[in-house]
């Protein structure tokens, strides 16, 4: 699904818009001048680059900085110039401003050297009963979600890489990938707790993204 609202972004090479696309979609390699038809094209492009990538993840896969710019890359180098390559614009929506570009190379490295050293591979402890594992997993997920949004390293496509990655992690962990439900019936008041829960945790209080996972995760298991 494509972001929820419009970037507001400094000048730039990535902040460029198709000629033709009234500003409404990114220069782009293929010349697309439709949002409707962008949409699409990078929805297709993040299943492709998704079952491409899977191939490559097992449960002792470890995440890294530049494993997070390889499957950007995967997902969005048939379309655009920047893809994989962290953001050198500087950006806002809603009021709030991510961190400056010029930090994005350090905090990513401290991403890899912390939370994805210390949480993936994923695995939830053998220890625990059924629903505390669950909730030690969604925890987990959630350090590592709120923190690679709070960076925003890439242009665009950060919330949908975010939610790829912790697929791939919760998978590790032995559950089906979150139904996140951010579309369809229901889903604005989902999607604004989503909003509020990842907000909290930019300022470390993960509680609120981790109850989100935990019951992304039993609707996955619901369903499944």
């Amino acid at each position: 699904m494509p972001e929820f609202s419009r970037y507001r972004t400094s000048a730039g090479i990535e902040n460029e818009h198709q000629p033709g696309s009234h500003g409404r979609v990114l220069r782009n390699k293929l010349g697309i001048t439709s949002k409707r038809r962008m949409d699409r094209s990078e929805y297709h492009a993040l299943l492709r680059a998704q079952h491409v990538f899977l191939r490559s993840v097992t449960t002792g896969t470890r995440f890294t900085s530049s494993m997070l710019c390889r499957m950007h890359r995967l997902w969005l180098d048939g379309l655009y110039p920047w893809a994989g390559r962290y953001r050198t614009v500087e950006m806002a929506k809603n009021g709030f401003r991510w961190p400056p570009s010029m930090f994005i190379a350090g905090s990513m490295n401290a991403l890899s050297t912390g939370p994805f050293r210390q949480f993936t591979p994923c695995r939830g402890s053998s220890k625990l009963a059924n629903s505390a594992r669950m909730e030690d997993v969604a925890r987990k997920i959630a350090v590592v979600h709120a923190d690679l949004l709070l960076i925003h390293p890439f242009r665009d496509g950060n919330g949908r890489l975010a939610r790829w990655l912790s697929d791939l992690m919760a998978m590790q962990a032995d559950y089906p990938s979150p139904r996140y439900n951010l579309t369809g019936r229901g889903s604005r008041l989902r999607k604004k707790a989503y909003i509020h829960a990842v907000q909290r945790g930019y300022v470390k209080d993960y509680e609120p993204l981790a109850a989100f996972f935990v019951d992304a995760l039993r609707r996955a298991l619901a369903a499944r």
